[in-house]
């Protein structure tokens, strides 16, 4: 597995630096002095290499020379224990990784399962939210708070995540809607444009630009599993422009979270996919009695003559549903759009070749060549992110000049 950008590092204190600036205010002396950085006038600092200017006119500001620990999770704090502090916030990327896989594969095999029975999207769609809210409402009533909402929000901040989470809503009743009506193999094709969405989206509205060179790395991981799924494509209409709704919706959901994320402080992003949950559970289930309620009993009843243990089928499909987007944000708060928009096409070749293989169909030659194309292309998206993250960037746009 390849190593991926940590977003949870940036504004971690690194080692010493020296540097130069302006005589702060009084203010700026105490805001200096809490964070850690000392002020010294130059020529009590001769070690530092500053600009030669009257004691009068510059200070240096150089931070403290002690070593300061990383500030880690809960998480990486018992696996430094294990693999060291250094080494604790990559290994617990990968660890969300491997859960947001695991719990993925077993929700498209059970789901699909479902809907071979049930095809009622709307309505799994809203069972999912549904479970995932309970989940939530009990861990916060129990008082396991950081695994739930974390803490209430104020108004600016449900309008803040409002928006996030009705792309959530809105992708998740599209992509099930595409499960229900063609083959997993063909949905999770579509839906490999989903890192190129989120390239373009993370420019519109976050102003921030991928290098050419790292976008084209995307070409080989995209065709690469479509030409994995080749031999199990059963395309319609409806599946097909469902998969692609998704996309665009889930984009948008991977972008305005990221902004989220960063302008809510004090809730981390088990808090904020809890509220998106809350949120889904308000659009999803009022579609589902909208799109399906009159037919809803007597399909229930039909489904359990056959499946006694529907409901707790139902009951579990909603649960690993809500686990698996629990580490994808996990996973999503650490790395940047694109990269988590990248982990979700290798998480489809997993899940192509697991549903191959629970539905009993032989892989092809095809299946076999794409999956490796496509892992080949992660690997040069991966290099490539490396060469070229220190390439020069726009600056972000402030928030009021986003939409």
């Amino acid at each position: 597995m390849h190593a991926f950008p940590l977003a949870g590092s940036v504004g971690r204190r690194a080692a010493p630096a020296v540097s130069c600036s302006p005589r702060p205010s009084l203010p700026q002396a105490r805001v200096a002095l809490r964070s850690g950085w000392s002020t010294v006038a130059p020529a009590l600092s001769k070690s530092a290499s500053c600009v030669r200017a009257s004691p009068l006119q510059r200070s240096c500001v150089v931070r403290a020379t002690a070593a300061e620990p990383l500030d880690l999770d809960p998480v990486e704090n018992a696996l430094a224990k294990v693999v060291g502090v250094k080494a604790a916030p990559q290994l617990t990327t990968l660890l969300f990784v491997v859960m947001w896989y695991g719990l993925n594969v077993a929700f498209n095999l059970l789901n699909k399962s479902i809907f071979n029975y049930f095809p009622f999207p709307y309505t799994v769609s809203a069972v999912h939210v549904v479970v995932g809210l309970l989940y939530c409402s009990v861990a916060y009533l129990v008082g396991a708070k950081k695994a739930s909402f974390g803490r209430p929000i104020n108004k600016e901040e449900f309008s803040t995540i409002f928006g996030p989470a009705a792309m959530h809503a809105v992708g998740h009743v599209a992509a099930n809607l595409s499960f229900a009506a063609v083959a997993i193999s063909l949905t999770h094709t579509v839906k490999t444009l989903e890192p190129a969405f989120n390239v373009l989206l993370s420019k519109i509205f976050l102003g921030v630009g991928t290098p050419l060179p790292v976008v084209s790395t995307l070409i080989p991981i995209m065709a690469g599993v479509a030409l994995a799924s080749a031999s199990d494509l059963t395309f319609n209409w409806t599946g097909f422009i469902s998969a692609m709704v998704s996309n665009l919706t889930f984009g948008f959901r991977a972008v305005w979270s990221k902004k989220a994320m960063g302008s809510i402080k004090n809730l981390d992003s088990t808090g904020i996919y809890a509220y998106t949950t809350l949120i889904s559970t308000l659009i999803c289930v009022p579609a589902a009695l909208i799109m399906e309620g009159p037919y809803l009993k007597a399909a229930a009843d039909k489904a359990v003559a056959a499946h006694p243990n529907f409901y707790t089928q139902l009951a579990l499909v909603g649960l690993l549903y809500h686990l698996y987007n629990q580490f994808a944000f996990n996973t999503l708060s650490r790395v940047s759009p694109v990269s988590h928009g990248v982990c979700n096409v290798v998480k489809r070749v997993v899940i192509i070749g697991t549903s191959v293989l629970f539905f009993g169909t032989n892989l092809s030659n095809k299946t076999k060549i794409g999956t490796s194309i496509a892992l080949l292309g992660t690997y040069l998206y991966t290099e490539a992110t490396k060469r070229y993250k220190h390439a020069p960037k726009e600056t972000p746009p402030s928030s009021n000049a986003v939409a």
